[in-house]
This record gives structure tokens, C-alpha cells and sequence, in this order.
């Protein structure tokens, strides 16, 4: 009697989820942090996502500063942009960074608020910006997002998601004022 293929893939899957999901348990937040900040850190891109005022998500492909241990994100805009009135109106906003070589990403739910003062504005500057913007910058803002919570995957790191609702694991920050 030959096995049946389909049952035999089904009882190999359902025995790698139960030890992927055991593995998840040996991982720390410590660990969750490091990994999720190599991930960030090392794409070049990411995806900021606001919602506009229809209610619609609007999501864009956006070059972010290298983030810290505090998580912050900073983000370089036209102050003209239509991002810059969809915070104004809802400073609730989604990040999210792929590694696509690992199939692991980030997604950051946070507080954007911009930021238009000279000094930090010449802190998070890029010289491959200055196209972009005019000779004096004036029309160049930046966004600050500031965590709220965090959710990784990360397979090569052994941080994986729940195997039956798939939800990965999650970080929840401190508030920061």
C-alpha cells in the first residue's frame, strides 16, 4: 500500500509548527528588539501607512533614518506632501520593513508627529535628498513616529508566529512623552 503524499506533508507540517512554536518561547524581548532593529536597520526602505480623509489607508515607500533602542522612526517629507495633512488630521500611523531575503519583517503602530525646527531638521538630513528639495529646504519636514507597539517575523532569528492564528509576537512600549 503506498502512502498517501498529502497526509504524510500534513503530519510533517503540524510536528515543525509544535516544535517552531516551542522554540518561540526560549526567545526574549531582548532578543525580539535586536532583531527587529538588524531588520529596520538594514533595508533601505519601508512603508509608511496613514489613512486619509475618507478613511482610506494610503501607504507610500519611504527612506527612514537608522533607528535606536528607543524605536523612534524619523522620516524626511515635502512639507506640501499629502501625508503631511493625513497626520495632521490622524497622527496614528502604521511602519512596515521587509527583509525579503528572510521572509522576516517589522511592523511598527505608532504617533507620528512632524517636526519642523532647523536643528533637527539638519540632523536627519541626507545629501542623496538634496534633488528633492529646494536649494534653502523650506519645504523639507519630518516625521517622528513614536511606538506604540511592535510585531516581528523572523524565521532565521527563530522568531516565528503563533501556528494556529499565526500571530507573531509582539512588543509593547513604554509611553514616551
Amino acid at each position: 500500500m503506498k502512502p498517501n503524499l498529502s497526509i504524510l506533508l500534513i503530519v510533517i507540517l503540524f510536528f515543525l509548527s509544535q516544535q517552531t512554536f516551542s522554540q518561540n518561547k526560549t526567545v526574549t524581548d531582548s532578543d525580539i528588539k535586536l532583531v527587529a532593529k538588524e531588520i529596520m536597520n538594514s533595508g533601505i526602505t519601508c512603508a509608511l501607512i496613514t489613512v486619509d480623509k475618507d478613511g482610506a489607508p494610503r501607504a507610500r515607500t519611504m527612506d527612514p533614518f537608522s533607528v535606536g533602542d528607543d524605536f523612534i522612526v524619523w522620516l524626511g517629507t515635502n512639507s506640501q506632501s499629502r501625508k503631511v495633512q493625513q497626520i495632521k488630521d490622524n497622527p496614528r500611523v502604521t511602519l512596515y520593513y521587509l527583509n525579503k531575503e528572510s521572509s522576516g519583517y517589522v511592523v511598527i503602530d505608532g504617533v507620528a508627529s512632524l517636526v519642523n525646527d532647523q536643528k533637527s531638521k539638519d540632523a536627519y538630513w541626507k545629501e542623496s535628498w538634496k534633488s528633492f528639495y529646494s536649494e534653502t529646504r523650506e519645504n523639507y519636514l519630518l516625521i517622528k513616529v513614536t511606538p506604540n507597539w511592535m510585531e516581528i517575523l523572523s524565521p532565521p532569528n527563530m522568531i516565528f508566529n503563533d501556528p494556529i492564528t499565526w500571530q507573531p509576537p509582539i512588543i509593547v512600549f513604554d509611553s514616551i512623552d
